[in-house]
This record gives structure tokens, sequence and C-alpha cells, in this order.
């Protein structure tokens, strides 16, 4: 089976029509219109590769792990390459990559393994700015042990953190620091090197939610120095499934509940139960068909070719949609602007018109963008805005000029018919 994505030119990067033909959801059409995707921090669509390779998976290979027989086996392989996929993606170890439901589940089995490690009067700290499945996890921990949860607070003039108040919270009290490496809600991307640096001189753990990071920048959880990260497949063009890096020696060390007669070794031990096995299958798929998408010798230096040229398309696409909606009356734009360090989703409001309806609307143009709270409730409240919280457009590495133009036009439309 032929990736077609392999197809580029060595040392050159797909162009964004090549990547847009690896998409057969890029030819749905809606209300007479062709889609365009603007939900991609929700979830990204998938390309062809990868849902051959978990079709694939299930046809051929589908079997539970470690028995004496073919597919058994043929499992145990893909698992393997699986973890060493995405080891590469995220400069780590294979045994450091553990799979899970989602990073929303991970953050909870880990909360609950480390809990015995926290006692009264020891400090947690997480921000405004995060999805709360990099708070309520740890909030928990405050009502089983005691614990004080401490959030950063968020500049909504800015759309950041307040570093003071980062620096202000740090103790020797502080047991860990829960960080979003970049706000699914706003684009921000966080100094998690400079927020690690501080925790670890205090003596503290560091978790990091990077699910709406990693399909913007190429982690290197060596260089960010975190003792945790985690992400989801499908925010970069994966199935849905989760991933969460640890330092081995931790989780070596972590008294993770599993059952008795389970692995005990590195990172098996961090795994519960069954997999989804074509979903890792899948996982390993999507960053395959990242790294097919320039060429090179490793897949590292692929995947740092393809993300930097993703990197620059999107800041010109962010650029033209933050400016086009900063030019239509009663539109407010929230977050960093187009020039700060940021991935290319951009949050917004349009006045007397709810979030929902300017969804419904834009969809009715064939534009799908999210709305809403997207679970940083926290940042909704700081901000303001009530239930009806926010418009979310985020660009993915099949995203036009034309189509963000698109969106800019159905904006102003909405706008002006109030």
């Amino acid at each position: 089976m032929t990736n077609t994505a392999q197809q580029t030119t060595p040392k050159d990067t797909a162009s964004t029509e090549q990547i847009r033909s690896y998409f057969p959801a890029l030819e749905r059409l809606h209300a007479g219109y062709r889609v365009a995707y603007f939900d991609g921090p929700g979830g990204t669509q998938v390309p062809q590769s990868v849902v051959e390779a978990v079709a694939d998976y299930l046809y051929h290979h589908n079997a539970n792990t470690h028995w004496a027989y073919p597919t058994s086996a043929e499992t145990d392989e893909l698992i393997a390459r699986a973890r060493q996929t995405l080891a590469d993606f995220l400069s780590a170890s294979p045994n450091e990559i553990a799979f899970g439901a989602n990073m929303t589940t991970l953050a909870f089995h880990l909360s609950r393994a480390l809990a015995p490690r926290f006692s009264k009067g020891d400090e947690i700290i997480v921000t405004e700015l995060d999805h709360h499945a990099n708070i309520a996890p740890w909030k928990a921990l405050e009502r089983e042990r005691g614990v004080t949860v401490r959030s950063v607070k968020l500049i909504t003039e800015t759309g950041e953190l307040d570093w003071d108040c980062f620096t202000n919270y740090l103790s020797s009290r502080t047991k860990l620091v829960a960080i979003g490496a970049a706000s699914n809600s706003l684009g921000t991307i966080n100094d998690v090197h400079r927020a690690t640096e501080l925790a670890h001189a205090s003596g503290a753990l560091v978790f990091v939610d990077a699910v709406h990071y990693v399909p913007h920048v190429l982690a290197d959880v060596s260089a960010l120095a975190c003792d945790f990260l985690a992400c989801s497949a499908y925010k970069f063009y994966g199935p849905h499934v989760g991933v969460m890096y640890g330092k081995r020696a931790l989780l070596e060390s972590i008294e993770f509940p599993k059952l008795l007669p389970a692995p005990n070794t590195s990172p098996e031990r961090v795994e519960t139960g069954t997999q989804n096995h074509e979903g890792i299958v899948g996982a390993a798929a999507a960053i395959d068909f990242l790294a097919s998408l320039s060429g090179g010798a490793e897949r590292r230096e692929r995947l740092q070719t393809t993300f930097s040229a993703l990197h620059s398309r999107g800041k010109v696409l962010v650029k033209q949609l933050w400016e086009g909606l900063s030019q239509i009356q009663g539109v407010t734009l929230y977050g960093p602007p187009p020039h700060a360090h940021r991935t290319s989703t951009v949050a917004f409001t349009v006045k007397d018109v709810s979030s929902t309806s300017v969804a419904q609307r834009l969809a009715q143009l064939g534009i799908f963008a999210s709305h809403g709270d997207f679970y940083a409730a926290t940042v909704i409240e700081r901000l303001g805005l009530g239930e009806e919280g926010l418009v979310r457009a985020g660009c993915a590495c099949y995203t036009t000029a034309a189509e963000v133009e698109r969106l800019v036009t159905g904006v102003r439309a909405i706008a002006m018919n109030v």
C-alpha cells in the first residue's frame, strides 16, 4: 500500500494543494458549498493514509497482545513501532510513551497515581488559561489530599499568563506545576521552558498539556525539560487516542493503578486494560504522514522541515484572518495579535449575535467553525463572555487563503445583517 503523501520532492515540503489532495473530507459539500474546515482545534480531518493504516490493522492484524500466534505478534510489533514513532515526534524514548483514551483520561490517571505523594499543606499550580482537563484532575487532589491549588492569572488584554503571579506562587511547598503549552481557546503559546526551570528550582514536577501545541509546534520534551507531557492524536490528523510522555524514572517509580497480572515495566505499567490498538496504529500513521510531506533521511529531520513550513504558512493565514476580522465593525478579537508567538487559532465574537448563531450561519455558507468555551471555561469567565463564549477558527495544514477570505466575508455578512 503506497502512501501518496510520500510522492513529494526531496527537501521540499508539499504544497497546500498537494496536502489537500490527501484529505477526502475536503470534497464534502454542505448547503451547496465546498466545506472549509476551521474546526481543527477541536479535531482535525484525517488523511487517507491514516484511515488506511487503521483499516489495515483491523482487517489483517486485529488481536490482543503478548500471545503466541501471528496476529498477536503483529499487534505487539505495530504497537512497538508506534511507540518509536511517537517518541521521534516528541524527542523522547519509546519506553517513555504511554497510550490512553485521551489527554483528559491520562491526566486523571496520573493525578490518581501521584496522589499518595501529596499531603495537606502541599501546593499545586495551575493556570486560568488552561483547558479544564489540566485543572480538574489536580483540583480533585485539593478535595482528596488537602493540597492547595493556586491558579496563575490570565492577563485578559493580551491572552497571556501573568508571570509575576506565577513566580509569586512558587515556593518550597509547590509539588507540581500543571501548565498548557498552548491555549486551545485563544492560541496563546506559553513559555513552558521558563515555567519548567522555575518549577524545578522549587523542587516541583511539571505536567504539560500539549494538546493544542503539538499540531503547530514540533515538541521536544528534552528542550522543554518537563516531567510529563500529554497530547491527543485527533488534533494532529490522527484518530481519537491519547499519548503521554513521562520520564522513565518517574514512570517506573510511580504506583499507577493497575491489575496485578498486568506488565510492571515502563511504559505498559501506565496503561490499563486493552488499548485502542487501531487508534495507536493510526496515531503513528498521522506522524508518518506529517513526516512524509518533506524530504530528508530521518523522521525527526523531516518533521522539523514540515513543521517549519506549516508554521510559516500558518503565520500568513493568521495575519490575513486577524486583519480581515479586525476591519469588521462589531467584531471583537481575543488573544495575542498575529505577530506574537501563537498558534493559528483565532477567537472572536460578533456584537449582538450569539456565538452559536454565528457558527450556525457560517455553516450555511459551508464554513465549519466551533463555538462555546472549549472546556477552557475559566478563560471565558475571565473575559466576561457568559455561556455563549467565543467563536473559534483554526487554520490547519489544509487551510487556504481563499478559505480564510470566505470566513471573513461570511462574518462580515453576519455582522452587517444583525
